[in-house]
């Protein structure tokens, strides 16, 4: 049984603190997902747990099992056991997905040779093409190819915790239903706990949740059963309060959510 802890965790950007007083546990096997309105600090959080420049972290701390995660860097914090799905999927021209996948293997110190093998039955199980597993990483492929591609990656490494940074972010119905059954599948197989980051509940009538947090205004406000999902789908974060600020880039509104690594609309 490992355990991803986050404590207290506070962190800004750009001078203008986001996350103020992130409280969370996520164990083996289970999943979290998190709600919340536009600009509630929803991607910050995903960033500040993975480590990407430009976050400074003020107070509190992030471990999994007894690693220390906020005193590592990113590469690091995945070798620990940290994955991430990211909203919008970086593109890594000249880098093939088995050269990846295979470097990691070998950096984590595991079998290479296995990789090819793995890949392929990933890609069947998700749909994703093997005309596709040729490519670099995330070139030319379509928004949904991305994202199963992001899955395969997250089957074949078998990480510790996955957080998903709005996986069901430009999928089709068929592409949802087969990442997040890829994701759900996982939890048994290899004991992934996920941390499922999202506006909707649509990735959670697939990806069932054992507790939903909302976040609003840097702060888990409520945390039920899949129940709560149902009353957010049905009422809307009205409640929680909607943030309209103007962040460091200049915007205004549900958008300005004061990190400029994030998405827009997230």
């Amino acid at each position: 049984m490992s355990e991803l802890r986050i404590e207290g965790l506070r962190a800004r950007v750009a001078g203008r603190e986001i996350l103020q007083g992130i409280d969370l546990v996520v164990r083996s096997g289970e999943v979290h997902a998190v709600m919340g309105p536009n600009g509630s600090g929803k991607s910050t959080l995903s960033h500040v747990l993975m480590g990407k420049p430009g976050y400074e972290v003020v107070a509190g701390s992030v471990s999994l099992d007894d690693t220390d995660l906020l005193a590592l860097p990113a590469w690091r914090r995945a070798q620990a056991g940290l994955f991430l799905a990211q909203q919008y999927p970086t593109e890594v021209p000249g880098v093939g997905l088995l050269d990846l996948l295979e470097e990691a293997f070998r950096a984590s110190g595991r079998d290479a040779s296995e990789v090819p093998a793995l890949v392929r039955s990933e890609a069947a199980r998700i749909g994703f093409g093997e005309q596709l597993l040729e490519r670099a990483v995330n070139v030319d492929l379509s928004g949904g190819e991305k994202k199963r591609s992001e899955t395969l990656q997250l089957g074949v490494l078998r990480p510790r915790f996955a957080i998903l940074d709005e996986l069901d972010s430009g999928l089709d119905v068929d592409a949802l239903r087969a990442c997040a059954r890829r994701v759900e599948s996982a939890t048994t197989e290899f004991d992934l706990g996920v941390l499922a980051i999202t506006h909707y509940s649509r990735l959670l009538n697939e990806l069932r949740p054992d507790v939903v947090h909302v976040l609003a205004r840097g702060r888990i406000q409520a945390t039920g059963g899949p129940e709560l999902a149902a009353e957010l789908e049905r009422t809307g974060y009205a409640a929680y309060g909607e943030t309209d600020q103007e962040d460091p880039s200049g915007r205004r509104g549900p958008a300005g959510n004061g990190d400029p690594f994030a998405d827009p609309l997230a």
